[in-house]
Formats: structure tokens, sequence, C-alpha cells
């Protein structure tokens, strides 16, 4: 790569031989033009087997650019990913054509596949209005598929591959249901756009759309004179021609302004979250244990809601790019498309729908698989929360006892007893809370945290960052549900109204804390911690923060927040205790 980027000229199309590693020849196709029914042409890479014949097409269609390597755009995760996995760039391939979150074309071309990179309108070498998960770039993406279907070195058969952003669109165009598409296989991506990414439980998340924005979106938006990402082929920088920072304000959103906007799931939001009830091919969907925030509730409910009759979660622990590229993730990616997109019958239909890493307090985890979600043997469990002795108990307090913490401040944690065998919980969580707060609203941050006999706290790498074993948050004002689609141990918030609270009134309400998994050993304690702020670990910054001000204005949520716990008042958390599979 060079280290001064020189200006793009006009984008050109070329191909390019290559030898991989084995001796086995690959044609790499740069710059692909595919015309949109709009009039607008999108520039995809094409790297395909070197020899006649047809061959099923693995597709991603995403915003960090297609011709950026994964090195130069996101330096500390490359480094980090070398150290985990040493052979990412030898023992069947150069790493040349990594990028971040997309398959490794050199790693997929030897078994017959075709690797296909698009870069969406407005990004990398496609021009267009910049917008991210817009309804026009799902009809990109199904007008992309159905490119790929018909050209002559394809087999008709298309599958959707890659991580976040690279995944969520894969659900919606999926609910596009075009006929070349076979299989989508979403890795760490949400599908509910507001539920999901930019509200949790009502509170704006806004922090990490606020980084993500200038510096992995803005970046690589097409005609950018400013960018420091370069093509390694050519280097240019990877935009394309430059374009004045006039139409460049011109030819974007304001995402997070956007976000900030629209406060409620309206029309906007919906109009960014696909209808589940369309997604009728076969899923795999992966998420990771570790990111409550971004990447967990997404893959989990994204599952349950597919109409698909053939579909998989696979859940996994780690970072967030990690698994995507270790051998053994990507033998069960290889596998599952071969059954679809090859038709071969390796086995996989007989493959239990759910692969679960059971998490250990050590940091590690053991394969286990299931065949139903929520698991079937789960014994629902209520503790009830004791706001004089702060504790978790399994019968509920007979006399009343209240809570009262500084909203702003570090909150009230209540603690299950030691353990007195081991104790898995799998599955969904949830915190029925008897509330009342001195002002207008009040957000609650439900963190459920794991302890070691000695105390010291069990924390989990995460997809972004170090957590705790799960998180969950509620707006008060936010507190309607859907009857028919909540459940005890999964609450589901319609988010359509605001109903503020009369200060010093008692409210009951529900809260959603995304699912987890743990096995706790003898002598360890389970604590749910509640406060009216973030909760970060000592000396850990959080990275997905809710602290915006003008979506948190003070001094309505920094008041005084009260939790009220026993008598006729119900405040319990409900955790999925799984016995053994061979437990009566």
């Amino acid at each position: 790569m060079t280290s001064a980027p020189i200006p793009a000229g006009p984008v050109v199309t070329t191909t390019e031989r290559v030898e991989l590693v084995g001796g086995v020849q690959m044609l790499f196709e740069k710059n692909v033009p595919v015309a949109m029914s709009d009039g607008i042409v999108l520039r995809a890479n094409v790297f395909r087997p070197d020899k006649p014949g047809r061959f099923p097409v693995v597709m991603s269609h995403g915003i960090y650019g297609k011709d950026v390597h994964f090195s130069l755009a996101f330096k500390p995760q490359w480094e980090n990913l070398l150290k985990l996995y040493p052979d990412l760039c030898r023992n069947g391939s150069t790493g040349r054509f990594l990028r971040w979150e997309v398959a490794d074309p050199e790693r997929w071309i030897p078994d017959d596949y075709i690797i296909v990179v698009v870069d969406t309108r407005g990004s990398g070498k496609s021009p267009g209005y910049m917008d991210p998960r817009q309804p026009r770039e799902n009809q990109d993406y199904y007008e992309l598929i159905e490119w790929a279907g018909i050209q002559p070195w394809s087999n008709g058969k298309v599958g959707l591959l890659g991580i976040s952003y690279l995944a969520m669109n894969q659900w919606k165009a999926a609910a596009l249901q075009p006929p070349h598409l076979a299989a989508i296989c979403p890795w760490e991506g949400h599908w509910d756009h507001y539920r999901d990414s930019s509200h949790h439980g009502g509170i704006l998340s806004n922090t990490f759309a606020a980084g993500w924005w200038p510096k992995q979106v803005l970046s690589n938006q097409h005609g950018s004179s400013k960018t420091h990402y370069v093509d390694p082929d050519t280097g240019e920088i990877a935009t394309g021609p430059a374009l004045n920072e006039d139409m460049l304000a011109g030819n974007r959103e304001d995402h997070p302004g956007n976000h900030l906007r629209h406060k409620l799931d309206d029309e906007w939001h919906k109009s960014r979250t696909p209808d589940m009830s369309k997604v009728t091919v076969p899923v795999l969907s992966a998420g990771n244990w570790g990111g409550p925030g971004v990447h967990l509730r997404g893959n989990v409910a994204g599952f349950v809601e597919a109409a698909s009759k053939d579909k998989w979660l696979s859940m996994h622990i780690g970072t967030h790019y990690e698994s995507f590229y270790l051998p053994e993730y990507v033998a069960m990616q290889k596998r599952f498309f071969d059954r679809y997109l090859k038709g071969l019958d390796n086995g996989w239909d007989a493959e239990p729908p759910l692969r679960i890493e059971l998490r250990d307090v050590k940091g590690g985890a053991s394969v286990r698989k299931e065949r139903e979600w929520p698991l079937a043997r789960t014994r629902w469990t209520k503790l009830h929360l004791d706001a004089d002795a702060k504790a978790l108990t399994s019968s509920a307090p007979k006399a009343e006892s209240r809570s009262t913490y500084a909203a702003l401040g570090e909150g009230v944690t209540f603690s299950t007893a030691p353990f007195e065998r081991e104790t898995e919980i799998t599955g969904y969580v949830a915190a029925r809370l008897t509330i009342s707060s001195s002002t207008t609203d009040m957000d609650i941050f439900a963190t459920l945290r794991a302890f070691d006999p000695s105390g010291e706290e069990i924390t989990f790498i995460g997809a972004h960052e170090p957590t705790p074993l799960s998180r969950g948050w509620l707006r008060a004002s936010h507190r309607k549900q859907v009857a028919v689609k909540s459940k005890p141990y999964r609450p589901y918030l319609s988010h359509d109204e605001i109903q503020k609270l009369t200060p010093g009134a008692l409210y009951t309400v529900d809260v959603e804390i995304w699912p987890t998994c743990l096995v706790f050993p003898t002598g360890y304690r389970l604590a749910l911690t509640l406060m009216g702020k973030d909760f970060e670990l000592p000396g850990i910054p959080g990275r997905i923060l809710h602290n915006d001000s003008a979506d948190r204005p003070m001094p309505e949520f920094a008041g005084d927040n009260t939790i009220v716990t026993g008598g006729a008042h119900e405040s319990w958390l409900m955790v999925p205790v799984v016995p053994p599979a061979s437990a009566p």
C-alpha cells in the first residue's frame, strides 16, 4: 500500500488472473458496473474460479469500502485478529483481499464459490445518496441478487454473507424475496432498527452512531477527497473521483440527527426494519453472547421471527469479528451454503436448530446443540427483589420496603445468595419492577452481573468492549407493551407513544434484558444492578452509551429513582435456569 494516497481517476473495470495458494486460478474482476432500476450504477468486485462452469454466488453489500484493506481501515482490530489467528494470511490465503466484515475470497474460490462484494450507493466507488439502511438500499440488494443470479458464470443460486451492516441488510433483502436468493447467513447484525440499534428500551443509543458515522461511514463516502482510505491495487484514494464539499454534504443524510429526531418507532424506523414474515429462505443466524447493545438481540430475534422453515441459530463468544474468520466457523458457513447453494446432501438438514457456546466463568465455552429456543426444559425462575436486604430471593418479601437512589449515581445492587450447586442460566431475562420517580420520567439501566466467592466480578470479552453478563434498558414513559407479543420472560414494548410519570406515583414496568448464557459454579452469585445511567466497568469507558443530553434532558433524568419491593408490589427478576438435558 502507498503511504500517501493519490487522487482517483475515473472508475475503470479491470480483470486480473490471480494464482492462489496451492495453484488454484482465480479471476478478479474489479469495479464491475451494475445498473440499478433508477439509473444509478453500483460497482462490484467479482472473484470467481478461472475455469469453465457455473458456480454459486456468495454476496456482500456494504458501506465500508470494497477496495479498502482490513488492515488499513481497522488497524487495531486487524492486529488483534492476527494475534488470535496467526494463520489468517497464510495456510490457504495471502490476505491480499481481506476486507472488514467480508469473506476472504482466497478461502472460498478453491471450493468453487464466487464471491461478489458491492459498495452500497453513496459509498466507495458507488455514486448516489448516502443514507444507511434506507429502503432504496434494500431494493438495490434485490436487484444485485437478481443480476448475479443470471450471469453466465452463476448457477442461479445466491447466498448472502457478512458481519454487522453486511448482516443487517441481509434480513431486509430476504424480506423482498428475490427469486435467485437461496440462503442468508447474517453474522452479528440486528434487524429491528429501533429496538436493536437506535433506541434501547426507548433510550437513544447515539454514541455508537455518532462515532460510527464520521469514522467509518463518511470516511468512505463516494467522492470524498479527504479520505485516508487507499485502494491497494491502484494506490489511489478508494472513494472514486473527488466531489466538492457542497456536493458531498448534499449527497448524505444527517444520520445521528435523524436518530435523535425520530424518538418513537415511527415510519422512518419501520421503513428500515424488515417484515420477518416475508423472510422464507434458509437462515443461519450467528450471534454473540458478548454483544448487548448492538450485536445480540437482533440475531436471536431474527431467528425467532423469520418465517423460514429451515433456520438455525449459532451463538458464539469472543470479539465482534474474530469468529467470522476462524477456520471452524468458515467451515460451518461453507457447509450451510453447500447444502442450499450447491444442493449437496451433506447432513446439514439433520443439524439441531441451535448451536450454543455455553459460557464458563473462566472466559471459555463448550459447544452444545439444542432443538428449540427458548429451551423447552427451562425452569423459569422468579428471583424477588428485597429492597431492605438488597437481595434476590426465591420468595417475595412479606413486608414492603423501598430503595431510593440518585439517578446519576451508582444505583442499587440486588444479589442472590451463593449458589449451592452448579447453575446454568441460558435464555431470555426480564425484570418486573415497581418504581417511582421524583420527576416526570425515569431511565432504568438494568445490568446482570456475576461474582465469584471472593466478591470479584466476572466479566467477558465483548463484541466491542469487556462486558458484564448482560444488560437491559427501559425509559419508563415507554412502558406500554404489545400484549400479543409480550411474554413474562420477554416484554415487547410498542414505542408508539410517550406516557409521562406523575412524580411520586407508583408504576409497574417490565424491562427486557438481552439474552445471556453462563454456567455458575457452586459459590458464585448472580446480581442485578439498577441505575439511572449507563453501567461502566471500573477503568473501562463504555463505547455503547446512552448519554445524549438532548435525549436525556436535565433535570428530568437527574432525579431520585425508587424501587419498591415486597407486600403487594411486584419486583422480580425472571431468569432461565436450565437443568441438564437428562434431568427430570
